[in-house]
């Protein structure tokens, strides 16, 4: 079972605010630098193994006395690689690169928002076919962070991908993550399900303006920019999540290593199917108190609030008699200081949930009650 919980900790938030993952999202923008990082990549694998390992004359390798895995984890390995490797493909945008899964027969293609950015047009190669595809834009859910592609000319044994139920995803399972980090085609690193029910809250960027996530499966499997979209697989070969974010080191300024983000395979079949049939999403799933709110700053020039600016009519604040110029402060037992602190804890929370809603208005405190209502995301 999933748990629900605030996100992962961060030094800098205020008390009792519940703090956010800080987070890069994994598309690699073609650069020279980042083609650079490419050819040193392969610089390296080309050079000789002066650093442990050697080669012996029939070609096998001599570990220097490492144990060696087990034959039947290791045929569970090469098993999943060569099950579900078929599925995961390389698309290509004008600004940069980066991975997704067949989704059915018909040549739908499952990835990231962010991946496809604003373009409509995108190029697809496969890790088992020498071609290049032309795709074009089936739909797109920036809130979720998901999105399907479709290939203008679906070719003859297409491998769609088996996806798992990730409400059954615990941790310490071994997952296997497989996508292009660095344009490193049909790359796949091994490591174990860390954590799941994180909410993570992922930065704006280029062609998106950024999304909170919910019950998202956390790994310690590498991935890298260019692993966006790709597949976070099990042993028995089943997809439990898409590859999404990696998590930042503020102190270090760089990528926290063994710490990845995925979207649960739940979340995601559950999206692509509704942009698959309709094109948009019709039902997010997602809970909404119906307001528009900006960040509002106390005396002490802090943040100490979510300012409505509008009430939907009908919506869950407008039935709780909450008006503009109110300011949530709390949620439950969550702290609201700003914008995103409200957007996190409406995340961990589903339509139809009952929730205590502190604000003030003309500097009083208040209470209200609600009954949530579904997000709209198209």
């Amino acid at each position: 079972m999933i748990v629900r919980e605030r996100p992962v900790p961060a030094p800098e938030r205020a008390a009792d605010a519940p703090p956010a993952v800080s987070a890069r999202r994994l598309r690699l923008i073609v650069t020279r630098g980042a083609a650079a990082a490419v050819l040193a990549a392969l610089a390296v694998g080309c050079t000789s193994d002066s650093s442990g390992s050697s080669r012996t004359k029939s070609g096998a390798t001599d570990t220097g006395g490492t144990p060696s895995v087990s034959a039947e984890l290791q045929s569970d390995y090469l098993r999943v690689v060569h099950n579900v490797l078929p599925s995961v493909v390389q698309i290509t945008t004008s600004a940069g690169l980066g991975s997704g899964i067949v989704y059915d027969d018909k040549g739908d293609i499952v990835t990231n928002a962010h991946v496809v950015g604003k373009e409509h047009s995108f190029s697809v190669t496969f890790a088992n076919r020498q071609q290049l595809l032309h795709a074009g834009l089936v739909g797109i859910d920036p809130a979720d962070d998901l999105a399907v592609i479709r290939l203008d000319d679906p070719p003859s044994g297409l491998h769609p991908a088996a996806f798992a139920d990730s409400k059954k995803v615990q941790v310490g399972q071994i997952v296997l993550a497989m996508g292009n980090p660095l344009g490193l085609s049909s790359s796949v690193t091994q490591g174990i399900v860390s954590a799941v029910g994180r909410t993570v809250s992922e930065p704006a960027g280029q062609g998106s303006p950024g999304a909170t996530i919910p019950n998202m499966v956390q790994t310690s499997a590498a991935i890298n920019p260019g692993n966006s979209g790709g597949a976070l697989a099990n042993l028995s070969s089943q997809v439990i999540g898409i590859n999404t974010l990696a998590a930042v080191d503020r102190e270090l300024g760089g990528a926290a290593p063994g710490i990845g983000f995925a979207i649960p395979s739940s979340t995601v079949t559950r999206i692509a199917d509704q942009l698959v049939k309709s094109g948009k999403v019709t039902n997010s799933g997602r809970a909404a108190l119906g307001v528009t709110v900006r960040t509002v700053l106390g005396a002490d020039s802090a943040p100490a609030g979510a300012g409505i600016v509008s009430v939907t009519k009908g919506g869950a604040a407008d039935k709780a008699g909450l008006k503009p110029g109110d300011i949530v402060t709390r949620l439950d037992d969550t702290k609201i200081t700003d914008v995103q602190t409200l957007t996190e804890a409406l995340a961990a929370k589903s339509p139809g949930d009952q929730v205590t809603i502190g604000y003030s208005r003309d500097g009083r405190a208040a209470t209200a009650h609600a009954s949530l209502g579904t997000l709209q995301t198209s």
